[in-house]
């Protein structure tokens, strides 16, 4: 039975869900989840030691990395509570203010993604258009500004959907359709006019994955120009090449956002277990892989993570 809190028609929890229906293998599904965890804590935590220890690496191409994977990092800190709650405890149920603060996390997290795949496509333009320049323009001082404006951009964007969610009265029940609290699943939930959410849900996400992706495309178009006026082949590879990293994590980050919006509008019949696995891989995908296509496609990152091992062996 669903409790009420006594102030206002929120429930005092939300009940979380895993897989429905296969909650006898919990405990099988865990595993799985424990390796993409561990995978992206190490291997964001490894890139970022790595670059810290250094002096090499304090350039702006590794300065933006690190704050991509510092943003991996908390977004894979912002789903363990609950994702190992249900599947290693079986405890569903999360307080409805705690799962507000998993939702403004989550979301922040994601945009703060978008922004500094914008940042990281601003530094390869600059590399590749104005070489020149290059440190002169993107210096220390400029680059933590960026990083600043990522995040206060990225929280003012996301500072009325608690207060937007609080307003409504949640009376369909209080059972969420993921292992963790997004926007749109708590809205869902509402037994009232969800208008002002929803318009202002696709103005953030205009203004964040819209805005960044068309920046991120514009900055690229420029690129490819400068790139292919270039009369030497082999300097057109060295430079395609700095970029190859940068491609691979938008791909990574934005398709995983494309698949779930498209089967939100036009795949309502699709089965329950596609729509789970999609949003599992648009929050998990992105930590995990990032650090592991830098590692595998960055010459001074590689060349220092062979060292390691190798020390190691010896």
């Amino acid at each position: 039975m669903m409790d009420f809190n006594s102030t206002s028609f929120h429930p005092a929890t939300f009940q979380l869900t895993g897989f429905p229906g296969q909650e006898a293998a919990y405990h099988w599904i865990l595993i799985p989840f424990c390796v993409l965890y561990i995978t992206a804590m190490v291997g964001n935590c490894t890139v970022l030691c790595i670059i810290w220890k250094d002096q090499h690496l304090h350039q702006p191409m590794y300065l933006f990395l690190c704050m991509l994977s510092v943003n991996d990092l908390g977004m894979s800190l912002s789903t363990l509570p609950t994702v190992l709650s249900i599947f290693f405890f079986d405890a569903a149920d999360v307080p409805f203010d705690a799962c507000l603060a998993q939702m403004f996390s989550i979301h922040s997290f994601s945009f703060m993604e978008s922004g500094i795949l914008l940042a990281m496509s601003l530094d390869r333009f600059v590399a590749i258009c104005d070489p020149l320049h290059y440190v002169a323009i993107l210096t220390n001082p400029r680059i933590v500004t960026i990083g600043l404006a990522i995040v206060i951009k990225s929280t003012s964007m996301l500072f009325p959907f608690p207060f937007l969610i609080k307003r409504l009265p949640i009376c369909k029940g209080n059972v969420l359709s993921h292992a963790y609290c997004l926007h749109p699943d708590m809205m869902r939930l509402a037994c009232a006019d969800t208008t002002v959410n929803n318009i202002y849900g696709l103005f953030a996400i205009l203004v964040t994955y819209g805005l960044d992706s068309v920046f991120i495309i514009l900055s690229y178009v420029k690129i490819l120009r400068t790139v292919f006026n270039t009369s030497s082949h082999e300097q057109r590879l060295t430079a395609l090449n700095t970029c190859v990293s940068h491609i691979c994590a938008v791909l990574l980050f934005y398709v995983p956002i494309i698949a779930v919006s498209v089967m939100h509008r036009f795949g309502k019949n699709a089965p329950g277990l596609v729509h789970i696995l999609l949003s599992y891989a648009y929050l998990f995908v992105p930590p995990v892989l990032n650090p592991i296509v830098y590692s595998v496609k960055t010459r001074e990152i590689r060349k220092r993570i062979s060292r390691i091992f190798s020390r190691g062996v010896m």
